[in-house]
């Protein structure tokens, strides 16, 4: 038979801490424009090129209660699977969901099988999950197919290994990295003095990919954009005063040409589009790809707010939708914060009654989301799920 590959041991229990179900896979963000970046936070080993990324203390001490004291039954989820296979296309927030009541109390799993796991940023497709239940308390454990560590024989040669598996990610980055990437929140003087389009080629009002448009401005400090409408107010449904300007996210631009001629005109190439794009939209220079972490969880002190607008010139939300909230990181949201969501209660006739008297509607919970992105005084969020259409003025709350 041939000789099995020698795999360092230690890779080995890396592997095996794929159990925890508290990773947080890095986030694209562009922190060059969101001033409230994430508050450092200690870090686990790496391990034989497996990421080296931070455990935030009050998830680890959660974590480590949960080892001393186990998960009681109450707050596994009602069909929570005895065995569950990691797939490809996984959330953690999906697999946490899965497990437990509360999604966003992720940790817990973590400290479930706290002796196994030396780092919680480590699940992978292929993984099996088994879920241990006794004296009214629940493990995980992994499948003994995953627990193995087989016997090899050593001999000198040559070694390859390799990358990393990839993990699973907290949520859909598809349906959130555009918006890691764009300001969004732009000051009004910032677009004021940004470059703007001037001119299309004769005969066309609006611009496609690939055209080459005409842009006058500062272009000295990048040559690649990104293309803004100008900002619109966001307005605060409880002081209904301006709290912050929205820009709207157009597209991407590259210089063509330097700015030539007696007016310093410069020519840009369109390179892709979201929406679209005319004379008068602005170029902000693209901002800087950074790493970031997090996962799903409470907020650490009770707040509440209102939803101030659905992103996309949208009246109603629904799952997967994009919403601006009226509290950033000066109100103490952060990213990863699992936030519930409420209709406001209503007056209403009732008209079965005699006289038809008017009676209250009750405030009601409809849905949850999570912040992924916060500036100073605005956030947004992503929704996890709406059982009704979700508005402006609409509240959120701890969930």
């Amino acid at each position: 038979m041939p000789n099995k590959p020698f795999q360092h041991p230690a890779r080995q229990r890396a592997h095996l801490a794929a159990l925890l179900l508290g990773c947080a896979l890095p986030w694209t963000a562009a922190l060059a424009a969101d001033p409230a970046g994430p508050t450092p936070a200690p870090t686990a080993p790496s391990l034989h090129g497996l990421p080296n990324y931070p455990v935030p203390a009050a998830q680890r001490a959660q974590a480590e209660l949960t080892a001393q004291t186990g998960v009681p039954v109450s707050e596994l989820a009602p069909n929570a699977p005895a065995r569950y296979t990691v797939k490809r296309g996984d959330t953690l927030w999906a697999i946490s969901g899965m497990y437990l009541r509360k999604p966003w109390d992720w940790p817990k799993l973590w400290g479930m099988n706290l002796q196994q796991i030396r780092n919680p940023h480590w699940i992978f497709p292929g993984q099996v999950l088994n879920l241990d239940i006794s004296g009214g308390r629940a493990r995980l454990s992994l499948a003994s197919e995953n627990a193995g560590i087989p016997t090899v024989k050593l001999e000198p040669r040559v070694q390859s290994s390799p990358l990393p598996p990839e993990g699973i990610p907290t949520i859909s980055p598809e349906l959130i990295g555009p918006f890691l990437t764009q300001p969004l929140i732009v000051e009004p003087d910032t677009l004021e003095a940004s470059p703007r389009i001037v001119a299309l080629p004769k005969g066309h009002t609006m611009a496609t990919p690939g055209m080459q448009v005409y842009v006058r401005g500062d272009v000295s400090h990048a040559t690649r954009y990104q293309l803004y409408r100008p900002a619109k107010p966001l307005i605060d449904p409880e002081s209904k005063k301006i709290i912050a300007y929205q820009a709207d996210y157009l597209g991407t631009a590259s210089l063509a040409a330097p700015p030539s001629g007696p007016d310093a005109v410069s020519v840009f190439r369109i390179d892709g589009i979201e929406r679209e794009v005319g004379v008068g939209d602005r170029l902000v220079i693209t901002p800087p790809r950074e790493y970031l972490n997090y996962a799903p969880h409470a907020p650490a002190k009770p707040i509440s707010g209102d939803v101030v607008s659905v992103y996309g010139d949208l009246n109603m939300a629904a799952k997967n939708s994009v919403v601006a909230l009226n509290r950033g990181a000066a109100d103490g949201l952060e990213r990863g914060d699992v936030l519930a969501l409420w209709h406001n209660g209503r007056t209403v006739k009732d008209v079965t009654a005699p006289g038809k008297p008017d009676i209250e509607i009750p405030d009601r919970r409809v849905g949850l989301m999570m912040v992924f992105r916060t500036f100073q005084h605005v956030s947004y969020a992503l929704i996890l799920s709406a059982d009704e259409p979700i508005e402006a003025a609409d509240r959120f709350t701890q969930p």
